[in-house]
């Protein structure tokens, strides 16, 4: 492989404003994060009257001590639905891997200290999200549960889809995946299933309720007047109803035996040995990726730079370099773990859909994951393109991406626009793992194009309609362009996109590198590890 000569002026105006655009983008996100972090800690104090722990403290406490956490959809469903000002971000469940007694683990904690953890729209896609990493990566699920059930004002966004976490934690389990919940609080009505279907169950008394009708339902239901304890107490499920394994004093009790379960399972005896390789570090710094990359899509630069600051020792091998400039493609290592990586710097041509084509069928035949690095403003269009198969040798490389088996990390870096979106890993092509930089953008198209279409389309139908366009409605028409350019904008920012869960979190750039070992050792002891899978899950008689 060749060592990657970096071009990079890092004393240059451009470089200099570039990265003070980036760092204030991140910034922004941050802000966003802060935002509901400061909602959470404004209930600490309630909780720790109550004798309980903040659901984050919780996470904290499960986890090994000085270990990564790498959290999952962080600002899921910002400013959608009843979150207006951002400050109840999250979903109001709070996701992420981590390593517990030396497992790693998919890690889950209803956020009670905002909204009583009630489960909002996007809260139940991060669920559901959270499950499908767990399911595909073969990673035990410890969920830490006290919340007031579906959202009701949003129910008719919860209630078919979300169906289909019970139907995950089914699968789960018979996929050999075992699951801990710990009840810190209520968990009712459609909630008793999480428990209830869950492998193992820990309950912290006098505070865990679960029941599937609390007693003011029960009363108008039936007439019968019982008390929370007799109804759905811990006590009650761990000595008479057998749903509960073990009864914690308090949470961090109740973490102790989480913790203790873990341990119990053995999970790492099969865990496959990774050989022992050299892991050399970038020739450049990471924190050089901040100035390196520009905010604004429209202006280009050469994807080797971010390479170069990922991969072990700036070592590339490109992959026909010269048949297509726009899409590279080529093979390197991080943390020591091979991927082939593919990139753009620029739109996708016919030549550079079927050289990525052929190089993912490359990787896929050597056992290689594929690492995309998406900033593409989609294919090429245009009669030359058109003419050179362009639709042809899209569908070859939107064919590959779809059907490899390897593992596929994508990382959004810049634009996300059209089909690019797709023959480059997007969120419909269900990659492993998705994240996206503080300057990412996702749209059908860029606004401005977006915006000439629609006046264009509204100026012709005025015209077959036989009549000249006056100067008013030419006015019109550039008022149309301009909102639908603020549109585009809006709805095209990274932080919408990660509220809709286009991605699995903003992450910083210079985190970029070790996000990308961390998920790679994930999906590679995922695909060697063997589970004692089963055709129906483990139920409680």
């Amino acid at each position: 492989m060749a060592i990657i000569a970096s071009q990079l002026d890092t004393q240059s105006d451009s470089y200099t404003r570039q990265r003070e655009e980036m760092l204030a983008a991140l910034a922004e996100v941050r802000a966003a994060e802060d935002m509901v972090r400061a909602t959470e800690a404004a209930r600490q104090s309630q909780f720790h009257r109550r004798g309980q722990l903040t659901p984050r403290e919780r996470i904290n406490l499960m986890l090994d001590r000085g270990s990564p956490f790498l959290e999952i959809a962080s600002l899921a469903g910002l400013r959608q639905h009843d979150d207006k000002d951002g400050s109840l971000a999250g979903g109001n469940t709070i996701c992420g891997i981590g390593y517990v007694g030396g497992v790693r683990v998919m890690l889950n904690a209803s956020n009670s200290a905002i909204k009583g953890g009630t489960v909002t729209p996007w809260g139940m896609r991060k669920t559901l999200r959270m499950q499908e990493i767990a399911l595909a990566q073969k990673l035990p699920l410890i969920s830490m549960i006290e919340s007031g059930g579906a959202n009701l004002l949003y129910q008719a966004e919860i209630f078919t889809d979300g169906g289909r976490i019970f139907a995950n934690q089914a699968r789960l389990s018979a996929a050999g995946i075992p699951q801990i919940t710990v009840v810190h609080g209520s968990s009712t009505a459609g909630g008793a299933y999480m428990p209830g279907l869950s492998d193992y169950v820990v309950m912290v008394r006098k505070r865990a309720k679960v029941f599937l009708a609390g007693p003011p339902l029960l009363l108008a239901a039936t007439g019968e007047v019982a008390k929370d304890e007799d109804l759905g107490g811990a006590e009650m499920h761990c000595q008479v109803a057998g749903t509960s394994e073990f009864l914690a004093e308090d949470d961090a009790d109740a973490i102790r035996i989480a913790r203790d379960v873990v341990r119990s399972l053995d999970w790492n005896k099969d865990r496959p040995s990774a050989p022992a390789v050299e892991v050399r570090q970038p020739l450049y710094d990471a924190g050089e990726l901040c100035g390196l990359v520009p905010v604004d899509y429209r202006k280009p630069y050469d994807c080797r730079e971010v390479i170069a600051r990922l991969v072990d020792g700036s070592d590339f091998l490109d992959f026909k370099d010269e048949y297509d400039a726009h899409t590279v493609c080529g093979r390197a290592t991080i943390h020591g773990m091979a991927v082939g990586i593919i990139g753009n710097n620029g739109p996708i041509t016919a030549h550079g859909a079927a050289k990525a084509g052929q190089f993912m069928q490359l990787c896929d035949q050597a056992n290689i994951p594929l690492v995309f690095l998406m900033n593409t403003t989609g294919f090429m269009v245009g009669s030359e393109s058109e003419q050179g198969g362009i639709v042809k040798h899209g569908s070859k490389m939107i064919q590959a991406v779809a059907n490899i088996r390897v593992p596929r990390i994508t990382v959004v870096i810049g634009a996300s626009f059209g089909a690019g979106n797709y023959g480059m890993s997007g969120r419909g092509f269900d990659p492993d793992f998705i994240f996206a930089w503080p300057n990412a953008r996702t749209a059908v198209m860029g606004g401005e194009q977006a915006a000439k279409v629609l006046s264009i389309v509204t100026r012709e139908k005025w015209l077959k309609e036989g009549r000249g366009v006056s100067d008013a409605e030419e006015a019109q028409l550039a008022k149309m362009e301009m909102g639908v350019v603020r549109q585009f904008e809006a709805e095209s920012h990274s932080l919408a996109g990660t509220a809709r869960l286009y991605d699995d979190g903003l992450i910083d750039p210079r985190d970029t590198r070790r996000v990308l070992a961390y998920t790679l050792s994930i999906c590679r002891e995922a695909r060697q590890r063997a589970t004692q899978a089963s055709s129906f899950g483990v139920a409680r008689f």
